[in-house]
């Protein structure tokens, strides 16, 4: 069986680094071969919109915007259901690749067998 992981970020430009290393995290363990599903919370929920992962900077971190995008082509990402209608983001608004979906679905995920789950 091969192991997943959940990654949760709550963080954006609130927390600039929690926000960086839960988007690093989850791509690095994507490019070594790790099913992903990355879960945009809080106020990381902004970067389901086009071109605000692209004003994200943080030095000596990989851009946010190139990590989001191998994230959206090789992982699974979604947009949780309270904070998109907290912030007035609908399907319409969300870049491809990007589901919305609610707490049910995050611990149908988080607890799936040989699923581990960081919370950022």
């Amino acid at each position: 069986m091969s192991r997943s992981l959940v990654v949760k970020v709550t963080a954006g430009e609130d927390a600039k680094e929690r926000c960086a290393q839960a988007f690093t995290v989850a791509a690095t363990a994507l490019a070594s071969g790790i099913p992903v599903s990355l879960w945009l919370t809080g106020e990381a929920a902004w970067f389901a919109l086009p071109g605000r992962a692209e004003s994200f900077a943080l030095e000596h971190s990989a851009p946010l915007a190139d990590l989001l995008s191998a994230l959206r082509t090789g992982a699974s990402v979604t947009l949780c259901t309270q904070c998109a209608a907290r912030r007035g983001i609908t399907e319409a608004d969300v870049l491809d690749g990007v589901r919305i979906a609610g707490a049910a679905a995050f611990v149908e995920e988080a607890l799936g067998p040989d699923v581990q789950a960081l919370v950022y």
